[in-house]
């Protein structure tokens, strides 16, 4: 018998939904970053899309908090929402301070990081494999 706790549907779909969110608002930072090089609208959706991609981060670890405690699921999402909230901030403070050196290669990984994270909470669970005892 599993005696421990899952999350229900409603707090698993709106980690899903926060990881996807995230993900895309990477994404479209990564298309703005392009356009803000050839455009002079450019800048300014690569600083609004900052702000969507900050908002996205704290969604997740809310979603990911929520799903955790009053929900039963397992604690390591949040250990997950908080280091893409870190790198966020991260990322918002090297891009205030124009050294795109460290904050172009940092965004790369946290797209990276994102996207695998969203294929982690979209894949379908395998059921526990039951061991034979005593053979």
């Amino acid at each position: 018998m599993n005696s421990r706790p899952t999350s229900t549907p409603r707090t698993a779909s709106f980690l899903k939904a926060a990881v996807a969110v995230q993900t895309l608002s990477l994404f479209f930072q990564a298309a703005t970053a392009g356009a803000l090089l050839t455009s002079s609208r450019g800048y300014l959706l690569h600083d609004v899309g900052s702000k969507v991609m900050y908002g996205a981060a704290l969604l997740y670890l809310v979603a990911a908090i929520l799903a955790w405690r009053p929900g039963g699921g397992p604690a390591r999402p949040v250990l997950y929402a908080t280091g893409f909230l870190v790198l966020a901030s991260a990322q918002v403070a090297l891009g205030v301070a124009h050294v795109a050196s460290l904050h172009v290669p940092l965004g790369v990984v946290m797209f990276a990081l994102s996207t695998l994270d969203l294929a982690r909470v979209l894949a379908p669970r395998a059921p526990a494999r039951r061991t034979a005892t005593g053979a």
